[in-house]
């Protein structure tokens, strides 16, 4: 006996109230982007520059305790992250942490060190300051460009290739979905003013391709049943390639959320605002592969050129039952 998450054959509206839908999507993007605006984002310290500290210890790391001495010197957002490296010996134990700039300098001064120095070894005896390092605002702002010309490369380049495997209808409709997903993602980093780093960078590109999966799989059945049903309007043909679809779209989605959410409440502090981008980037990235990207695919039309021979009959998972 399977698991049936949804029924095998499901017979849903989706596009009875598209214009409802795109008038949501656009209003969180609007919301979104006017928190952006209007209260930016809670830079790491990968953005606005600080101290890198890499410590070594023959005690294990406790990461509560550490973070817990370093508070009360007040020094502002602390990072600390136990290395792992199967070269290491039996009694070393190596963390790295990172605090941000101070507002009178873009390090903390070599006083300030021997003060943690002396902190942690109340915590860890023998405690070793292995190397410490600072970013500077110039290194931090050029992450930044780095970062948001990344993005936008990763989808410039989804644009590319869905025009070429598809038509440019579908390109635009794949576009917006992730536009939608990326935009949603940062407005709500924003508005809960959620530590933004280098790690929510990699979770965005990692939402694009996501999104894009979900996407390609119900656009590969829409131009089969398009060649398939050639007297169905292209609402029909949505809706079906998409009920069609439903029952992977939602055993890929919850799967991948109960690993989420369990990292997120099992993973801890460090890895804590990557798995929350991830669950809302899965969150949305469903909602967009069929209230967004299709319904732009609605509204745009498609040419229908049965001339030309089919170049797929389908994605190979889009049969798959949950």
């Amino acid at each position: 006996m399977r698991l049936k998450l949804v029924p095998a054959e499901t017979s849903f509206d989706f596009f009875g109230k598209w214009k409802l839908w795109l008038g949501i999507s656009a209003l969180m993007m609007v919301v979104g982007f006017a928190s952006f605006m209007y209260q930016g984002l809670n830079f790491g310290i990968d953005f606005r520059g600080g101290t890198t500290i890499r410590t070594e210890s023959t005690q294990a790391v406790d990461v509560g305790a550490y973070r817990g001495a370093i508070d009360t010197l007040e020094l502002g957002d602390v990072s600390i992250t136990e290395v792992f490296d199967p070269t290491f010996e039996e009694d070393q134990y190596v963390a790295m942490i990172r605090i941000q700039a101070q507002a009178d300098g873009e390090s903390i001064s070599g006083e300030v060190i021997e003060t943690i120095n002396a902190t942690l070894d109340a915590v860890a005896p023998g405690i070793k300051f292995v190397s410490v390092e600072s970013v500077g605002p110039k290194v931090s702002g050029e992450l930044v460009q780095t970062a948001v010309l990344a993005v936008v490369l990763a989808i410039a380049a989804v644009l590319i290739y869905i025009w070429l495997r598809f038509e440019w209808q579908f390109a635009l409709g794949a576009v917006a979905a992730l536009v939608h997903d990326v935009v949603l993602t940062i407005g709500v980093f924003s508005e809960l003013q959620i530590k933004f780093d280098l790690a929510i960078i990699a979770a965005l590109l990692t939402i694009v391709g996501y999104s894009l999966n979900d996407t390609v799989v119900v656009f590969d059945r829409v131009r089969e049943n398009l060649r398939k049903y050639k007297k169905k309007t292209l609402a029909e043909v949505l809706n079906l390639s998409i009920n069609e679809t439903l029952s992977r779209t939602v055993m890929t989605s919850v799967t991948t959320l109960l690993a989420l959410i369990s990292l997120y409440v099992l993973g801890g502090d460090v890895i804590r605002g990557f798995v929350f981008a991830m669950i809302w980037g899965v969150i949305v990235g469903t909602y967009s592969s069929i209230f967004v990207a299709s319904t732009i695919l609605l509204y745009l039309g498609v040419k229908r050129d049965w001339s030309k021979p089919s170049n797929t009959t389908g994605n190979q998972f889009a049969n798959i039952d949950a």
